[in-house]
């Protein structure tokens, strides 16, 4: 298979930018971004470290983000698996970038900074939940934002298609890698469990 590996060769492939997609770039979060990304209670939060790459869904029962002001952003890091993959990366490497997506929307917000942790008790308790707090929270300086053209969320009907059926369940996923687990029971169980394990 052939491949590029040069950015020239990269660049002769494809027309020069489209002027609008350089010129919609903000360094601030305009009064309209701040709408948008005040309406987002979803985004994916990219890291990169030593071991690679790693994406991360992110989500809250308002909006999934609290911005601080217009170059600051707090992203709380609610209970998970412990895996802290994107908060290991992030404490050797601050680059980030966040794709804020809204169900009916077809653009999507994408956000590059540099990001750090803190554990401060005044920033963790304001994000108090059900008398939880996060233990610690993502601290976003943005770098640069922009909205992505409609095209992908479009070609692919992502808010306009049927719920999907017949696909692998999580607990089907772990039994491929780990025969003597209880993949039915795990499905059957957890989203009760979930509701207890939210905050």
């Amino acid at each position: 298979m052939k491949t590029i590996d040069t950015i020239d060769a990269l660049e002769a492939l494809y027309d020069a930018a489209v002027p609008n997609s350089l010129r919609k770039v903000v360094k601030r979060l305009t009064p309209h971004y701040a709408a948008w990304i005040n309406t987002a209670r979803f985004c994916v939060l990219t890291t990169v470290g030593p071991e690679g790459t790693d994406g991360s869904p992110r989500g809250d029962v308002g909006p999934v983000v609290r911005m601080i002001d217009d170059v600051t952003l707090h992203l709380p890091d609610w209970r998970g698996n412990n895996r802290i993959d994107s908060l290991r990366n992030i404490v050797r490497d601050g680059r980030v970038s966040l794709m804020f997506m809204v169900p009916g929307s077809a653009n999507v917000i994408r956000v590059n900074g540099h990001a750090v942790l803190t554990n401060d008790p005044d920033v963790t308790a304001s994000f108090e939940q059900s008398g939880k707090h996060p233990k610690s929270v993502i601290v976003i300086t943005v770098g640069e934002a922009y909205f992505q053209c409609a095209k992908a969320i479009m070609r692919s009907e992502l808010w306009a298609g049927d719920p999907a059926i017949d696909l692998p369940t999580a607990g089907q996923l772990i039994k491929e890698q780990v025969a003597e687990f209880d993949g039915q029971a795990y499905d059957e169980s957890y989203p009760e469990h979930a509701k207890t394990k939210m905050w």
